[in-house]
């Protein structure tokens, strides 16, 4: 097969995103160079003229997944609109939806839903911006808000599927998901407690927040004593919703994000657990083999690295999650080395399909703690990103080499962070789907997934 009919899948947290061809990469390629030079691009897979064998398709597969890893770990180039716009052009391309007003159904706290009036292709950015202007949210507490696809369970729980990025269309993200049980939700983006004061000051930002806590509470993720219930309920009669936020900011797991039953190797093997992220630290609730409950946290600042890695594990009786290809489901892991003392560094391990989610989050707690520790505010950081111009030099640091925590043995080789951008970036082949290819000797791993694929299964 000539190298022109070679297509690719691009899979995010395992769910198709968009089909690009060489060609569209090669043009990328060369308007990236056009834009930012030649020193700045990393060297893209040469043209060939002969039709590919399978080992050289398996090659360029490889060499395309190391030149969108790079790309897209610079932060320059990474955030630039150049890139994202590339993306999410193919995804509404691959997708087959045309441009067109839509309303589109946003999810707040406490069930409420709100439609707003928007294009299909509409940037996650956009969607968020029109959200606001419906509730009649300020521009500048925007940016203290995010958008989230979530997966709605039986019970009416929620499932973080993961923070919308900027590469995305919304509309097209949870359309092509076909089922009713993905929904869009508005949700506060950041984990300083702090923050709070400016939200509260708004009255728009004020309900939002209020809304937010109640659901936390009544679903579990913010827990409550006898005696603090009745407190908080005496406060929800008054009306009194600056006080009853004030009061729960006291409560265990105020501001966390809670993540499905999964499984870690830690303290050992097999063990059950329910994760947890804020506060700068992943929360763990460990049902140990003996049955014992264990509770412990571990605090970003004493990460030295982390990483996500991806690998393909054959359906189970023909499963239909959104995760899965035709004969094998992506397996996540969030893997992060640990200071455990004074001189010992440990790997530990989670297995679950949030993985992701889980890497986003420990992204934007250091990103804070790098705000802060230069000085810098959230709303400038804010201000930048909705100006379209993030500069992640501070943020860089972290995950490059986190001035957080001083390795032990700084002639370790360095792992690279996941960046909030995009997490990962890994080209599959399609012969090797039924294998455990497990991808963690990359730089860069796991949510985004590329599949060589012929013209014959376009």
């Amino acid at each position: 097969m000539a190298a022109a009919e070679t297509a690719y899948n691009i899979h995010v947290n395992g769910v198709l995103h968009c089909r690009v061809r060489y060609s569209q990469l090669l043009g990328l390629h060369e308007q990236i160079k056009k834009e930012y030079g030649n020193n700045v691009v990393p060297a893209f897979p040469p043209k060939k003229i002969f039709t590919l064998t399978p080992a050289e398709v398996e090659q360029r597969r490889e060499q395309l997944e190391k030149y969108m890893q790079a790309v897209r770990q610079d932060p320059t180039l990474g955030s630039s609109e150049l890139f994202n716009s590339f993306l999410r052009k193919a995804q509404q391309e691959t997708q087959q939806i045309p441009t067109e007003e839509v309303q589109l159904e946003v999810h707040l706290s406490k069930g409420q839903k709100l439609r707003v009036n928007i294009l299909t292709s509409d940037q996650t950015e956009d969607v968020l911006e029109a959200v606001a202007a419906k509730l009649d949210l300020p521009d500048e507490l925007v940016g203290y808000f995010s958008l989230f696809l979530v997966q709605e369970g039986a019970d009416g729980g929620y499932t973080f599927v993961r923070k919308l990025q900027e590469f995305e269309l919304p509309y097209v993200s949870v359309t092509s998901l076909h089922s009713p049980d993905f929904h869009i939700v508005l949700r506060k983006s950041y984990w300083d407690t702090a923050y709070d004061n400016d939200v509260m000051d708004n009255r728009v930002g004020l309900n939002l927040l209020y809304s937010q806590t109640v659901s936390d509470i009544e679903r579990g993720w913010i827990l409550v004593n006898k005696d603090q219930h009745r407190q908080l309920k005496s406060l929800q009669e008054k009306g009194s919703k600056k006080e009853f936020i004030r009061l729960a900011q006291t409560l265990k797991y105020y501001g966390y994000i809670k993540f499905d039953p999964c499984v870690t190797d830690f303290p050992e093997k097999g063990c059950h657990v329910i994760v947890s992220a804020g506060n700068n630290e992943l929360n763990f609730h460990v049902k140990l083999p003996s049955e014992q409950m264990k509770e412990g946290s571990f605090k970003v600042t004493r990460m030295r690295c982390w990483r996500v890695t991806s690998s393909q594990v054959p359906v189970v009786n023909g499963s239909a999650n959104p995760c899965s290809s035709a004969k094998c489901d992506v397996k996540l892991e969030l893997a992060f080395e640990y200071l455990m003392s004074k001189d010992r560094l440990q790997w530990v391990t989670i297995t679950s399909q949030q993985a992701i989610m889980m890497s986003i989050c420990l992204q934007a707690m250091v990103d804070e703690l790098m705000v802060k520790k230069s000085g810098g505010s959230i709303k400038k950081m804010q201000k930048k990103r909705l100006n379209g111009a993030l500069h992640r030099s501070d943020s860089n640091q972290a995950v490059k080499s986190p001035p957080l925590l001083d390795s032990p043995d700084p002639t370790r080789e360095q792992v690279v962070k996941l960046s909030t951008k995009l997490t990962s970036v890994s080209l599959r082949g399609i012969s090797a789907s039924s294998s455990n290819n497990d991808i963690s000797g990359n730089d860069f791993h796991g949510n985004f997934a590329f599949e060589g694929i012929g013209d014959d299964d376009l």
